[in-house]
């Protein structure tokens, strides 16, 4: 298969290669493939604050937000125990 013949080819393949698929799964592909409920809700979707006390009550929320983390973390770092010296640090004070 050299030449024109090549080329005859590859264009048959290429116009109908997609012809063919949609002949196959046809038109309703929403219906066939779609996932249900994977978008989510409009209440539950996240929304941009646009006025002015929207905005303040947002970054009151992320601020609590960011403080109740820190607080957490502290915490958290207060329980642990220290780490016990590594042989360098004892090395080092043998010296």
């Amino acid at each position: 298969m050299g030449g024109l013949n090549l080329e005859v080819f590859k264009f048959g393949m290429y116009v109908m290669f997609p012809i063919g698929i949609m002949y196959y799964f046809g038109t309703n592909l929403d219906e066939r493939f779609a996932v249900a409920d994977f978008w989510p809700r409009a209440e539950n979707a996240n929304t941009v604050p646009l006025d002015r006390d929207e905005i303040q009550k947002e970054l009151a929320r992320l601020r609590a937000r960011r403080l109740y983390l820190r607080d957490q973390r502290l915490a958290e770092e207060a329980r642990r125990p220290p780490p016990p010296p590594s042989q360098e640090e004892n090395n080092s004070q043998d010296k």
